[in-house]
């Protein structure tokens, strides 16, 4: 109990506290929400860390920090801290800069795929390879329902959908992509999708409005990845199925710049912990193993 509340006696530390409860960072981007010096920032996360209050997660040179270490009295006691981390001083101001640091992730995205949509489909073809995934996940696509896809890009797998399902939507958080889907339905002659605005953590959806929401792709390009799965059972049917397929951890670092990726793939575990938070039961998580210079995919599925 010593370590756990003497890292936490400090204003400060429960200010860092407070803010990882909101998401993943690094240290330059806590610097910036708590407008105090690295080095200051990097102490107080290491007194947290060894406490076992945080965790690291090192992908690449970037390690990003989050609340929940091996500590089983920070874990006991983590409820009612909460409660009371709301009423800091600084709240309101460190959650409107948490909200910042969460929207330029945003905009770097959607400024990428904006300026790359005519030619995304080859360039992420080119640059990170990936086995054939898209068969074996289609495949898992209930038949004659209703269907969500979440950042369909290129348009690349929304004629299959539609020939699978009663009615099929597409959100996408870039104008210039449903600008280049939108020409591929035309030319496909492909009918019954509608194509929408929106971003993965604000979907422009009702709740319990669908019974398949699919993401193929997409998650590592993410902001916030539990705030989307989150999101993403607030608008599924009781029943309905989340269909997700995606990188697994990987070290190649450069595309963070080359394919605007936020995340260096994900581990199973942490896809799993982040599901069970949102909801969602019955996960079941499959391996499809690359070829020479291919990724390895996650396929995963959950009620």
């Amino acid at each position: 109990m010593l370590p756990t509340l003497k890292s936490l006696a400090d204003p400060s530390r429960l200010r860092l506290a407070a803010i990882l409860l909101r998401g993943e960072f690094t240290v330059q981007e806590l610097t910036r929400i708590m407008g105090t010096g690295q080095s200051r920032v990097s102490h107080h996360l290491k007194v947290l860390t060894e406490a076992g209050v945080l965790s690291v997660k090192r992908q690449g040179t970037w390690s990003y920090y989050r609340v929940g270490g091996d500590s089983p009295f920070f874990t006991a006691i983590r409820p009612a801290l909460e409660q009371g981390l709301t009423e800091l001083p600084q709240r309101g101001e460190d959650l409107a800069a948490v909200a910042l640091v969460l929207e330029e992730r945003r905009n770097r995205s959607r400024e990428f795929f904006d300026k790359h949509a005519r030619q995304w489909d080859d360039l992420a073809r080119t640059l990170l390879p990936a086995p054939r995934y898209r068969e074996p996940l289609l495949s898992l696509v209930p038949m004659g329902k209703s269907v969500v896809e979440i950042g369909f890009g290129a348009g690349g797998l929304l004629p299959a959908l539609a020939a699978r399902s009663a009615s099929v939507i597409g959100i996408d958080h870039s104008p210039a992509m449903l600008d280049e889907a939108r020409r591929r339905l035309t030319e496909e002659q492909v009918s019954g999708v509608e194509l929408r605005l929106g971003e993965m953590t604000h979907l422009p959806l009702p709740d319990r409005s669908a019974h398949c929401v699919l993401l193929a792709m997409v998650l590592h390009h993410a902001a916030d990845p539990p705030a989307v799965l989150t999101e993403i059972r607030r608008v599924l049917v009781p029943g309905g199925m989340l269909l997700l397929a995606d990188l697994a951890r990987h070290e190649r670092e450069w595309v963070r710049e080359r394919l605007a990726d936020q995340w260096l793939g994900f581990d199973e575990e942490e896809l799993r912990a982040w599901l069970t938070v949102a909801g969602f039961i019955r996960i079941d998580c499959r391996r499809i193993e690359g070829d020479a210079g291919e990724e390895t995919v996650l396929v995963v599925t959950a009620s």
